[in-house]
């Protein structure tokens, strides 16, 4: 007798032969034809490696350069008012949540009356 797991039970269930070798609903691959070409120019195949011209010169150097400089401002700063801009908005989300959490807590403490 032949035995196949039933889905629906969750159990081993008794089969034919035909449905246990090819188990929930497997069935085998039947060889098929070939798709047809979607494009009608074929792919250029190089075997040969391409540089690639990206989008300016490497500007890393000067980058390094910049921020490296000893000017007593920090690095966060260097690039002056977006970065103060920046640095001012931060500062003060952070010290505003952190108001808001502590008065948070203190009022979560204080028994209902």
């Amino acid at each position: 007798m032949y035995y196949k797991f039933s889905g629906f039970t969750q159990k081993l269930a008794g089969a034919w032969a035909s449905e246990a070798y090819s188990p929930q609903g497997l069935k085998p691959v039947v060889p098929t034809e070939a798709p047809p070409i979607i494009f009608a120019t074929p792919t250029k195949v190089t075997s040969d490696s391409t540089v690639y011209d990206y989008a300016g010169k490497n500007r890393v150097p000067e980058l390094q350069k910049f921020f490296q400089k000893a000017d007593g401002v920090p690095v966060y700063l260097k690039r002056g008012l977006p970065d103060q801009m920046l640095y001012r908005t931060t500062m003060a989300l952070t010290v505003g949540g952190t108001i808001y959490c502590l008065i948070a807590l203190y009022m979560a403490a204080q028994p209902k009356k």
